[in-house]
């Protein structure tokens, strides 16, 4: 059977990376690429027998694409640390190790999304497809300042069992997740040469929540449909003002 390495990207998680490595401690090698943590995050990985680079943060596929290499097995399963895998992944990675195929060097993974403890099936964040288990030599993540997946040239394979997302485990914690991934978006969007216009202001946001909410059917998941809505048009809000700031004022943005 081949061997698996999983990369675990982590800064400051030690709430809640235990239990992600408890998910993923039947691994061949489990790779922690760190931020340089300031809390018990490296201790209780150490605990569980990772081996830990350090590397400065400047992006996460920058992080990414920087640690794999350093992956010591040829299939590669990226997992974060507000994530676990559902029974039965495991498995069915195995499986795919024992004979694994000449023709697919990729595969995608469904994401189950919980918001405020409730997994979310409306359209749009489910299935939620993940590029995240693929060879290390060919896969590598797009060049993206936020939400980039693994490409590769060839086939992609789908596998059937899912990683669970605890990425929204407070109000609180998803405002500071807006406030930090717009700035990493209107980035994206200066490198892209996209420049602001004022109806991005006003027009945009009520359409994202109306596309949220009532063609993807957000309303089905109750106040947590309504609240992904809002935190989809706010996003997009400050996305494009930061972009306007960015273009205008020049100012300097906190670190990230």
């Amino acid at each position: 059977m081949a061997k698996l390495s999983i990369l675990l990207p982590a800064f400051n998680n030690q709430d809640i990376i235990r239990d992600c490595l408890e998910s993923i401690k039947w691994a061949d090698e489990i790779l922690v690429v760190d931020s340089f943590s300031t809390d018990r995050t490296l201790d209780i990985c150490r605990e569980y027998g990772a081996r830990i680079v350090q590397h400065e943060y400047i992006q996460s596929a920058k992080q990414k694409n920087w640690a794999i290499p350093q992956c010591a097995h040829e299939w590669v399963l990226q997992i974060d640390t507000d994530e676990r895998l559902e029974p039965g992944l495991r498995e069915e990675i195995e499986s795919i190790l024992v004979n694994p195929p000449v023709d697919c060097d990729l595969f995608k993974i469904p994401r189950k999304n919980h918001v405020l403890g409730v997994w979310i099936k409306s359209k749009g964040i489910y299935p939620d497809y993940q590029t995240r288990f693929f060879r290390r030599d060919i896969g590598r993540f797009e060049d993206k300042e936020v939400h980039a997946h693994v490409k590769v040239a060839g086939q992609v394979g789908t596998l059937q069992h899912h990683i669970l997302h605890y990425g929204m485990t407070s109000i609180s914690k998803q405002l500071r997740n807006i406030d930090r991934y717009s700035r990493y978006q209107a980035d994206e969007l200066k490198k892209r040469g996209k420049h602001f216009h004022w109806y991005h202001l006003v027009f945009r946001p009520l359409a994202i929540f109306l596309h949220s909410y009532v063609w993807q059917r957000g309303f089905t998941a109750g106040y947590r449909g309504l609240l992904i809505a809002v935190i989809n048009m706010t996003f997009d809000f400050f996305t494009h003002a930061k972009l306007w700031e960015l273009e205008t004022l020049n100012l300097p943005h906190s670190p990230k």
